[in-house]
């Protein structure tokens, strides 16, 4: 790896949670995590997407230092052995070694994925169903959705809702439900020419039953935990981890949630009793956790959606809740979700995915 690229996947001690994150976004979603160097730039620690995801479940702050969150001791090689980082990525799990010199100063990082064909995620969620939320009419990219109905609209060269199956097709699914309503035709003509490996049933909609109230349509009985998608976002995501999650957490729903930064674009002042000045900010980031659209249901939350009405999956949520049942989130990264539900946000998503350049 040349100098420049080591950069990359190298942060320091002061680096918030939230920089991490950020960090690891935007230039090392290769290995899903970065070294922490010392003032001296010896190897002190790294810090995972996974570290990140188990610190923000147990609540802590992502103003927190990287140094609360990452891992002390990671595993590393001096450059004298550098040949045996693959036997060591296989045997140890890890994505990555960063090639140390004798003052454990970084001169090189071998990443698993550029040194391995090995397809790891093939057949881990074989089995599972998956419910793709495609009925609305996509009122808000007017007017490409007078013409094609929204799943169809292309990203690159690839219509959207292809994208998102064969995100879930690399991890060995090969069952989906479709639930469409606006031009349904058009939809279940573009697949029977497709003719993929894998199968889509169409699920029919009437009249509009909103993302959850479609659900109850499928006559299947499912027996075990499906994925419920919307059909215009793509998350970034190990999918058979967040599986995982949901199985060992015990939850009734979960739902995938993504990192959202806002920065004010004004210096922030805070004033105590009679106007006083008490503190300046100058254009603060504010974040939150939002909603992608991508869950994981236990099949007998199903019977809880009432037929024939308009009925969301944040009505299912809410309703389980009350019911005592639990609801859990899997947080993301900011860049780790991307919608297309506006023109804007379409263009975010080519950039990212390397379909067109930025300008």
């Amino acid at each position: 790896m040349d100098k420049e690229r080591i950069k990359d996947f190298i942060g320091s001690l002061s680096l918030t949670v939230v920089e991490a994150m950020a960090q690891i976004d935007g230039n090392a979603t290769d290995a899903g995590l970065i070294f922490i160097v010392d003032d001296s730039k010896s190897l002190i620690g790294c810090i995972t997407d996974g570290d990140i995801r188990r610190w923000i479940l147990k609540g802590g702050e992502l103003s927190a230092t990287v140094e609360a969150v990452m891992f002390k001791n990671p595993v590393s090689l001096p450059v004298r052995e550098k040949g045996k980082a693959k036997s060591l990525m296989v045997e140890r799990a890890i994505t990555a070694v960063p090639i140390l010199d004798d003052d454990k100063k970084i001169i090189d990082i071998i990443l698993f994925k550029e040194i391995s064909s090995v397809l790891q995620k093939v057949n881990q969620l074989r089995g599972v169903p998956v419910v793709i939320m495609a009925g609305g009419k996509g009122t808000r990219l007017y007017p490409f959705t007078k013409i094609l109905p929204k799943p169809l609209i292309p990203i690159g060269d690839t219509p959207i809702v292809e994208r998102i199956i064969d995100c879930y097709v690399d991890y060995g699914i090969e069952e989906f439900y479709m639930t469409v309503n606006y031009k349904k035709g058009m939809l279940r003509s573009y697949f029977n020419d497709l003719a993929p490996q894998y199968v889509v049933k169409f699920v029919e909609e009437d009249k509009p039953l909103g993302t959850g109230g479609s659900i109850k349509l499928i006559e299947e009985k499912f027996d075990t935990p499906l994925f419920v998608t919307n059909c215009d976002a793509l998350i970034r995501a190990d999918y058979a981890d967040v599986y995982d999650h949901h199985i060992k957490c015990g939850n009734d729903i979960t739902m995938v949630v993504a990192l959202k930064n806002i920065t004010v674009p004004y210096g922030v002042v805070n004033s105590g009793e009679n106007g006083e000045l008490l503190s300046m900010e100058e254009k603060p980031t504010l974040s939150y956790f939002i909603n992608t659209g991508m869950y994981v249901i236990n099949p007998a939350t199903i019977d809880l959606i009432p037929d024939d009405t308009m009925f969301h999956m944040t009505h299912l949520v809410e309703k389980v809740m009350q019911q005592g049942g639990k609801v859990g989130t899997y947080p993301i990264s900011e860049d780790s979700f991307l919608d297309m539900g506006e023109f804007e946000e379409m263009k975010r998503m080519e950039q990212k995915l390397n379909i067109i350049s930025e300008k």
